[in-house]
């Protein structure tokens, strides 16, 4: 088999596709967090600020959920068609949420009717609290594995996708983004809604303590496969080690009021909880219920080597410019925000 610094083609590109959704999970999380708040927030001028906190940037952000998918199925094209069969509900869900956000984001200031403008907010929240749920849901799948056979791409009820084990995680993604979401608000804002902020931010992140504390515990006693790996290699346990200590890190900087380092912390966190999840699968990305003989590995799913190394070049271009662009937009609207007549 053909490889790359000594790592095979189909691994390099696991690590593609994982390094591009979570680096969605990151910059869409505060988005979603941010949105999860905003009924939390009273006022008009409020209610606007958040919005233009993420204003410059949630659109963007999603460009990296369209590069992503577009990854998988250009690597891993068996991955995507049983994925994307077996949870066709959850993603068209996720689909139609996504699209009420967007649209809630920029018809609400359309109008200056306050019903206009609350219904507006009330879809936008609910928008942004149901989609880290539904990611949550789809990933508490991918982990718990699907009924898969040989030749077969099977597809699963909306019940069947909705047991304990995908809720449990999908609430602990949605309290890790508002947690995440908290954190980018405290840096974009001042005065009463700053000191609305900190608060939430306390409540979230015990939120998510809890919740992540239980999804462990479900994991350790339920769920085996998921925990052979680190059985078999214990030097793998610094990664969920370093993911408690960098959570732990964020209400110590909250408290010193240091949230650039704290939202870092955060991202960190979100990236190795992702790691870790990627160490409990490899070499297999899709799980079998049925026999383990029938689980999808990304040596068996992945497109030919040299497709594979074709894109590898072109994600290493692109990689730096995406990063190049995510950096000018954020330095370009840092600081405060300010509400004139442009804003949302």
């Amino acid at each position: 088999m053909d490889t790359f610094l000594g790592i095979d083609y189909p691994t390099w590109w696991f690590f593609v596709v994982g390094g591009l959704f979570a680096g969605y999970a990151v910059l869409d999380g505060f988005d979603f967090g941010a949105g999860a708040w905003h009924l939390f927030f009273r006022k008009e001028s409020s209610r606007r600020i958040a919005l233009n906190a993420i204003g410059p940037v949630w659109d963007g952000n999603e460009v990296w959920l369209v590069i992503g998918g577009g990854a998988l199925f250009a690597g891993f094209p068996v991955v995507y068609a049983t994925l994307f069969s077996a949870m066709y509900i959850p993603f068209m869900l996720f689909l139609a949420f996504l699209i009420l956000r967007a649209v809630s984001i920029e018809f609400r200031s359309k109008e200056p009717m306050k019903w206009w403008r609350q219904g507006w907010d009330i879809t936008y929240s609910i928008a942004s609290i149901t989609l880290p749920i539904l990611l949550g849901i789809v990933l508490g799948n991918v982990l718990l594995g699907f009924p898969i056979r040989a030749g077969e791409v099977l597809s699963i009820s909306l019940l069947e996708a909705l047991n304990p084990f995908a809720i449990i995680v999908g609430l602990t993604t949605l309290f890790l983004f508002m947690m995440h979401g908290a954190i980018y608000l405290a840096m974009k804002t001042d005065g009463r809604l700053f000191s609305k902020v900190t608060i939430l931010l306390r409540r979230s992140t015990i939120a998510f303590i809890i919740m992540f504390s239980i999804t462990t515990l479900y994991t350790v006693l339920y769920i085996p496969h998921l925990t052979d790996t680190f059985k078999s290699s214990p030097a793998y346990f610094i990664l969920p080690l370093a993911g408690i200590l960098s959570i732990a890190n964020i209400p110590r900087l909250a408290k010193k009021r240091e949230y650039w380092q704290a939202f870092i912390f955060s991202s960190l966190s979100i990236c190795l909880f992702l790691l870790i999840v990627a160490v409990e699968l490899y070499p297999v990305i899709l799980y079998s219920t049925i026999d383990e003989a029938f689980s999808i590995t990304a040596q068996q799913a992945a497109s030919s080597n040299k497709t594979l190394r074709i894109m590898l070049r072109f994600s290493a271009l692109g990689f730096p410019l995406v990063g190049l662009y995510t950096y000018f937009v954020y330095r370009t609207f840092r600081g405060k925000v300010q509400l004139d007549e442009m804003s949302y």
